[in-house]
């Protein structure tokens, strides 16, 4: 096939940048660091002014209203929790939580290391408005973790790479479940009732065999998505359970798809050439249907993953960092950092995330409920504890919402920023140390 310069210059070096495990890892913790330094810089006033600017949708006298901040967290991250749920289906249907057995290991950790962290923000917040933060350090960030476990490379066993990945999705069920029950306001159910009525719209359309993915955009953002935001209860759980509506399943079975790709192939060998550019007729109507058979033979849930997986990773991420993780660091930065709230997310990432996950999965295997996988040593275990309390994006979504008051919110973040970076940095020497090993 002939390569062409911009292919070989700009296209091909820039799919190897975006594939690579560990890109969009360091593009969100550059994002974090960019709005740190300039939330301290004499640029800071206009920096957080440029977020708080009002944008309005809206028609025939009903309008939204909101900043540019809110448009990213109510908005954007629902793109964000939208591919969530599409691998949380996929991991229940396919992946590494469809069977009891196998899921058993991960879910015990992401329990443990969900109510463990809570417990230990309490004991430093018991009791005032501090107290709605105990879900900040429940979270864990699976692109920080596993772009630290990917710098490894070979050095680490795949199977920690798969239970790391089943805990965080697992633990990403869990934070869903608490925004859902804990962090929504006052409700207005006749829009809760448009908003599922458009739901069960979609599950409908997934029976009767509706496989458009256009479609399911239009309804799943002009309806489930709108509907919830009107209605109080935050729109990424729209974003999750529009998700789980899209088809699973495919239009061709693999066997099928083998046979008519080569009939297919047979026939657009046998049509005659016309030795120019472009194809013939005939031609382009063997490749279109080569076209639509390969589309038929993949699912649209792994379609839609597929292409939004670039635009989360590498904008809507760093975008949601750059807006969130901007912290003017006070001048008694001491005092900050012995704030409870400040301790109580700090810790609870650092102790109560580590002592629950590697807590559960020593007490499972133990009790022989579950077996480690092969391959996998306690050391690596722990590794694996330390780089789950790398909270980062989700805590810092967690944190807008438990917190209205500002100087709550400033040491909640101080805390989440603290945690992740001295996590990612112990769960990389322990397990680089387990390698050599």
């Amino acid at each position: 096939m002939k390569q062409e310069p911009v292919d070989k210059w700009i296209i091909e070096p820039m799919q190897r940048f975006m594939n690579n495990s560990t890109t969009s890892g360091i593009i969100l913790f550059s994002a974090a660091i960019v709005a740190m330094i300039l939330s301290n810089s004499p640029w800071s006033e206009s920096f957080h002014h440029f977020w708080e600017m009002k944008f309005s949708v809206g028609f025939n006298g009903h309008e939204l209203n909101k900043s540019l901040h809110h448009w990213i967290n109510d908005g954007l991250m629902a793109v964000f929790f939208f591919v969530v749920g599409l691998e949380l289906k996929r991991e229940i249907i396919a992946g590494e939580l469809n069977e009891v057995k196998k899921a058993m290991l991960p879910v015990g950790a992401a329990v443990g290391g969900m109510v463990v962290p809570a417990l230990v923000y309490l004991c430093f917040n018991s009791s005032g408005p501090a107290t709605s933060g105990w879900g900040i350090p429940m979270a864990t960030d699976i692109a920080f973790a596993l772009g630290v476990i990917y710098l490894l490379g070979d050095k680490v066993p795949l199977s920690l790479k798969i239970f790391l990945t089943a805990l965080a999705i697992a633990d990403d069920i869990g934070a869903v479940l608490v925004i859902a029950f804990f962090y929504t306001a006052s409700i207005d159910f006749t829009s809760l009732i448009f908003g599922g009525g458009f739901l069960l719209l979609l599950i409908v359309s997934n029976l009767i065999g509706v496989r458009s993915t256009l479609y399911y955009a239009v309804i799943g953002i002009g309806g489930v998505w709108l509907a919830f935001l009107m209605s109080g209860v935050h729109a990424t759980i729209a974003a999750v359970l529009a998700a789980f509506t899209i088809p699973a399943n495919v239009k061709v079975n693999e066997i099928n798809f083998t046979k008519k790709l080569e009939h297919l192939l047979s026939a657009f060998k046998k049509a005659d050439p016309n030795n120019v550019p472009t194809v013939t007729t005939e031609q382009h109507h063997i490749l279109q249907e080569m076209r639509d058979l390969s589309k038929a033979a993949l699912t649209p849930l792994q379609r839609l993953e597929h292409a939004f997986h670039p635009l989360v990773a590498f904008i809507i991420m760093p975008i949601f960092a750059l807006s969130n993780a901007g912290i003017v660091l006070p001048d008694d930065i001491g005092t900050a950092l012995a704030s409870p709230v400040t301790l109580g997310v700090m810790l609870g990432l650092l102790v109560g995330k580590v002592v629950g996950v590697t807590g559960m999965v020593f007490l499972f295997v133990k009790m022989k409920w579950a077996q480690l996988p092969e391959g996998i040593s306690n050391q690596h275990i722990i590794g694996a504890g330390f780089l789950a309390a790398v909270g980062f994006t989700m805590s810092l979504f967690i944190s807008g919402l438990a917190f209205e008051d500002e100087t709550l919110m400033l040491h909640s973040k101080l805390g989440i920023l603290m945690a992740s970076l001295i996590a990612s940095i112990i769960g990389y020497m322990i397990l680089k140390n387990a390698a050599k090993r």
